[in-house]
């Protein structure tokens, strides 16, 4: 039973299909998005291949395809490009139909809690790699970000990210519950959202935030370059 191949597809259908909906146009921007992608993945991977040799999680063979490639399921790989794609198309879409940046005036309070809460939940756990090296890493990527880009997609960023707890409960949900993929509870503060790790809430946090880091990072670039006066 292929559930987890099933759960890429059903996670990146929708969002593929209407990639070419007139008013996002969210095609427009792949140049931006599968570099930003590609980032995340390499990361990302690299990260839970360690994971899985440490047997920080695992996954159940009988919901797998079989197929392998850097000691992890297809499906796993697979998994941090349906999902970045599917986030970033939901941020899309929000910009484009929700005009006001309802989230701006608290964007940055928000993220400077979370920049001191969170080391203080990782130094206090440090044992507990999964919940020490996810709360360290959004810390520091929040930081990179306010560096780069202070608060100006933040906003819209937490907007983005309220909305996808939605699919990713449900699809979250389905992967931790049958389990699809199982969690070591040594390696975290062992809370979960029914079946869910609360750390799961902070990694996709951090998987988001990369991804629409980079993406806007290259968007801006570009639009710079664009309007940059030619030198006669």
């Amino acid at each position: 039973m292929y559930l987890y191949l099933y759960l890429n597809i059903f996670t990146v259908l929708f969002p593929l299909l209407l990639s070419f909906d007139k008013k996002v146009a969210f095609y427009k921007g792949w140049y931006a998005l599968w570099p930003a992608i590609l980032a995340n993945a390499v990361l990302f991977i690299l990260w839970d291949a360690a994971f899985t040799k440490e047997g920080v999680w695992g996954f159940n063979a009988d919901y797998l395809t079989g197929l392998y490639f850097f000691g992890l399921p297809i499906e796993e790989i697979l998994f941090f490009i349906t999902v970045p794609y599917a986030c970033v198309f939901i941020y899309d879409v929000l910009n484009a139909y929700i005009k006001k940046d309802f989230l701006q005036p608290y964007a940055k309070i928000i993220a400077l809690s979370l920049i001191i809460i969170l080391p203080v939940v990782a130094i206090f756990n440090i044992g507990r790699v999964y919940t020490s090296i996810t709360f360290m890493l959004l810390s520091l990527a929040l930081i990179l970000h306010i560096k780069f880009f202070d608060t100006r997609y933040l906003g819209r960023f937490f907007m983005a990210y309220l909305v996808h707890l939605v699919p990713f409960l449900l699809v979250n949900g389905v992967l931790t519950y049958l389990p699809i993929v199982w969690y070591n509870n040594a390696y975290n503060l062992g809370y979960r959202i029914v079946s869910i790790p609360v750390e799961d809430t902070m990694y996709s946090m951090l998987m988001l935030l990369i991804t629409i880091s980079i993406y806007e990072g290259i968007k801006q670039r570009k639009g710079i370059k664009q309007f940059q006066p030619s030198v006669v």
